[in-house]
């Protein structure tokens, strides 16, 4: 009972504290469950992150919900995912209730525009803390830099392609990638 209480205040504080979104959050949820609770390991949290990703919802409750689940089944997963969600919904829905025109009002506006360079420095850290893990295979750097590259033409020129697109390429390659390198270590192998 008592780790079903700490997933969700843990996730509370995460879910309560962090603005912009999943992305913004990650680095607090790595902070929180690979470092101060051990929960997970970086691997886990790496791995974690991209399914997240790829899978349908925020980033962020994907995250909770495995955390919660690897800790404590069902039960885990449930608290993690209301933990990080609770606070979120109970402040947007004060701010519909009870504000008409809160990002009307000047000060709110300031805070808000002071939040999205915090934001993005989350995000930053993000990445750079992802990046400084990543392997050091010349196949990850080498999928990376394509990937960065892609996304920076598709702004430069205003491209229009699907997200649903890109990630359903980014995942063919992949599977390309790991059965050409499954058949290469068998192949070796069996001499």
């Amino acid at each position: 009972m008592m780790l079903l209480i700490d997933l969700f205040l843990s996730f509370a504080r995460i879910g309560l504290f962090t603005f912009g979104g999943g992305y913004a959050m990650i680095a607090l949820i790595e902070n929180t469950c690979v470092e101060k609770k051990q929960w997970i390991t970086q691997d886990e949290m790496m791995n974690i992150t991209v399914i997240a990703e790829s899978t349908p919802g925020p980033i962020a409750i994907n995250c909770a919900t495995y955390v919660g689940y690897q800790q404590k089944g069902f039960a885990g997963a449930s608290a993690a995912t209301l933990g990080i969600v609770l606070p979120s919904f109970c402040i947007i829905f004060l701010i519909s209730r009870f504000l008409d025109h809160f990002l009307e009002i000047t000060w709110i506006a300031h805070a808000f525009q002071g939040i999205k360079i915090a934001v993005g420095i989350l995000i930053l850290d993000a990445a750079l803390k992802m990046l400084k893990k990543m392997q050091k295979k010349p196949v990850p750097k080498a999928f990376m830099l394509c990937s960065f590259a892609s996304m920076i033409l598709i702004n430069i020129f205003s491209l229009r392609i699907s997200s649903i697109i890109l990630m359903l390429c980014a995942g063919m390659i992949s599977l390309i990638i790991y059965i050409a390198e499954k058949s290469a270590l068998e192949g070796g192998g069996g001499r």
